[in-house]
């Protein structure tokens, strides 16, 4: 292979791949111009307009970076960068969720860097009486709060689990906890 200008339409996929591992600016061109138009609209599709550019970026970041583990097969360049944006769309949605679970927080009035709820609320009130309230809790209540501010799983993965919508879990989860909170106010921990 050649300089990049000997670099043509017509380089089979094999010599472009080989080349851009050996820092060809004009392979890479060629190999990015060749699935940029199917990955945006795909990227488009995973994440949404507003994100796909840099959606797009980071995935053909990541393949400059993995080129030297790249092998060529069945599935050829574009469906090596297609997984590649695969993985660069799961990234986006957990930073997203991470996102939105801080800004939940600070609505609510919770440090999102410091303890957790539940860690707060047994620092605060005596381990026995709180153990006490949680055991008069439904078994569904018990095991949501577990799943969630103990195992300090999302929504989505408690839904998933549990086989119910992220929102069930999000509405069930605050009904548990207004339960627990009217238990803990109740004189002797009788149940409200």
């Amino acid at each position: 292979m050649g300089p990049a200008h000997d670099l043509t339409e017509d380089s089979s996929e094999a010599e472009l791949v080989d080349a851009a591992r050996r820092g060809d600016h004009g392979a890479w061109e060629a190999l990015y111009r060749s699935v940029y138009p199917g990955l945006r609209a795909f990227m488009s599709r995973r994440v949404g307009t507003a994100h796909v550019e840099d959606a797009v970026s980071e995935t053909m970041t990541r393949a400059v970076a993995g080129i030297d583990r790249f092998e060529l097969g069945p599935v050829g360049f574009a469906g090596w960068v297609y997984g590649i944006g695969r993985r660069v769309a799961a990234d986006h949605y957990r930073r997203a969720g991470r996102q939105a679970r801080q800004e939940e927080a600070a609505v609510r009035g919770i440090d999102p860097d410091g303890p957790a709820p539940l860690d707060t609320v047994l620092e605060g009130e005596d381990r026995a009486a709180m153990r006490a309230a949680f055991a008069l809790l439904s078994a569904d209540e018990r095991e949501l709060l577990e799943l969630r501010v103990v195992g300090g799983l999302s929504a989505e993965e408690v839904a998933a689990a549990l086989g119910k919508r992220a929102g069930a879990v999000r509405t069930a989860q605050y009904r548990a906890l207004a339960h627990l909170r009217r238990i803990l106010e109740t004189e002797g921990g009788e149940d409200a």
